[in-house]
């Protein structure tokens, strides 16, 4: 009959050897898991040229990781696939995000220019709307309106160039924005 092959070397003794620096044992487990990392990879990211890096990325972390290896919290080869899995998924994400990025950036990219045309036309209409609302007030109302919120004025200072009493300049003001407001169409 044939002959009984021996079983190949255990992977977990191999991962102990390289956590050592032994480069002969790398090669074996190298040959062993390559092409599982490989599969795993290539099913999580379906992108070649990718799963070819993430695949290197994972057998140079078993080199230089191997001594992480626990036995008693695993095999060998889970503890590899894991590393594989976690290492695949780490570049899913980081494509997504960076397409996000990208999406992000082409939205704002596409925010229309500033329209000065626009927004002179749009002054000059409220210009023209505060005018005629203004016209609507008594003339004490509008005296003291302009010279409060167009000259800066106090209501004291009003008042003494209007000749009123402080009162009644206080109240033809009140009345006068009241007034404004509704004449603009303002909620409070």
């Amino acid at each position: 009959m044939g002959e009984v092959s021996a079983p190949g070397p255990d992977l977990g003794a191999l991962l102990g050897r390289v956590a050592r620096g032994d480069q002969e044992a790398f090669g074996a487990v190298y040959d062993m898991v390559a092409g599982p990392v490989h599969g795993l990879v290539r099913r999580v990211l379906r992108d070649p040229a990718q799963s070819e890096e993430v695949t290197q990325e994972v057998l140079v972390e078993i080199w230089r990781g191997a001594a992480r290896f626990r036995p008693d919290r695993g095999s060998a080869m889970a503890w590899v696939m894991t590393l594989a899995h976690r290492r695949a998924v780490d570049r899913v994400r980081s494509v997504q995000a960076g397409t996000d990025r990208e999406h992000r950036a082409a939205l704002l990219d596409r925010t229309p220019a500033f329209d000065e045309v626009t927004e002179q036309v749009e002054a000059r209409l409220e210009r023209e709307q505060v005018r005629r609302c203004l016209r609507g007030l008594t003339e004490l109302q509008r005296h003291a309106v302009t010279l409060a919120y167009y000259r800066g004025l106090t209501y004291r200072e009003v008042a003494e160039l209007l000749g009123a009493p402080l009162g009644t300049v206080k109240t033809r003001l009140r009345d006068g924005l009241i007034r404004l407001r509704d004449c603009l169409g303002v909620t409070a």
